[in-house]
């Protein structure tokens, strides 16, 4: 009887270490997830602002040919369709990175549903637009790092279209669960615009930009022709099953550990672009409209 009741006791403390570890875990992927929407959020609307500011003052303020002081052949009026494309994806990056985070906030979805359906609407609309946009520029012009990037900026911007399709249709059957998971593959791809960016200023200052060299034909250079947006992809989808509880204990706590390390690097990083570079251009573009 004894062994009995020592076997039933440790079963049950068993049992207890494991609701503990359950909950642990859920709370670890909640706090963890809601940081880095967060971040993001504050992030992407600084950056989408600047997009604005910059590119959208810049032309209204005649002086388009300033999009070249952000990236290399950007601009050109000799090619108007192909720079159109290019400003209408910058545009609606800039919709998508302040609309984003909003769509993947629970409380939102259960509280204002209409809400969050027309703010879908809008946000697949616009990752329709930017992904059209920067792969109508490819096939009109070309990347500045030839064909590798055409091939690598080519890729991201057809998996943004078919995300955007995915998350919409799946809406639409009442697959819900999987509307979610398409939803934050597509909020994984749009962050990688900006994240390019910041992964470019990280490195450089680490590594004094190793690497790179001009025309982007570095093996940095080839490597982040596909780094900016792969690695969300693989971040977010661990984050997906996760969810669905298709991984242990120890790996959805690795995944939440991922994602406070990620809400770090992009607190640091905005600070430092807004400081350096985001703030002073995004500035001088609105200048150019008063000017």
């Amino acid at each position: 009887m004894n062994t009995d009741s020592n076997a039933t006791v440790i079963r049950v403390r068993m049992s207890d270490v494991g609701r503990k570890l359950e909950t642990t875990q859920h709370a670890a992927l909640r706090v963890s997830a809601r940081l880095l929407i967060l971040a993001s959020w504050i992030s992407g609307a600084i950056f989408a602002v600047y997009i604005i500011g910059f590119f959208g003052g810049s032309v209204m303020g005649g002086s388009g040919e300033r999009w070249n002081e952000s990236l290399p052949d950007l601009y050109d009026e000799r090619t108007w369709l192909s720079t159109a494309a290019i400003g209408a994806h910058f545009m609606a990056g800039g919709v998508l990175l302040l609309l984003g985070p909003v769509q993947l906030f629970e409380s939102v979805r259960r509280n204002f549903p209409v809400f969050h359906r027309w703010l879908g609407r809008i946000y697949v609309l616009s990752a329709g637009f930017a992904g059209l946009g920067g792969l109508g520029f490819i096939l009109g012009r070309g990347t500045v790092g030839g064909p590798l990037m055409d091939v690598g900026f080519g890729i991201y911007g057809a998996l943004m279209v078919l995300c955007a399709l995915m998350a919409y249709s799946r809406a639409r059957a009442g697959r819900y669960r999987e509307h979610r998971a398409w939803a934050i593959r597509l909020f994984a791809l749009t962050v990688g615009s900006w994240l390019y960016r910041m992964e470019y200023g990280a490195w450089h200052v680490v590594t004094g930009g190793i690497g790179i060299e001009r025309g982007f034909t570095g093996w940095f250079d080839a490597i982040m022709m596909f780094f900016f947006y792969v690695p969300n992809l693989l971040v977010a989808e661990s984050f997906i099953r996760s969810r669905r509880q298709e991984h242990g204990t120890v790996a959805s706590l690795g995944t939440a550990a991922m994602l406070f390390a990620a809400s770090a690097f992009i607190i640091f990083a905005t600070w430092n672009f807004t400081a350096r570079n985001w703030g002073p251009r995004m500035i001088s573009g609105i200048a150019e409209v008063s000017l």
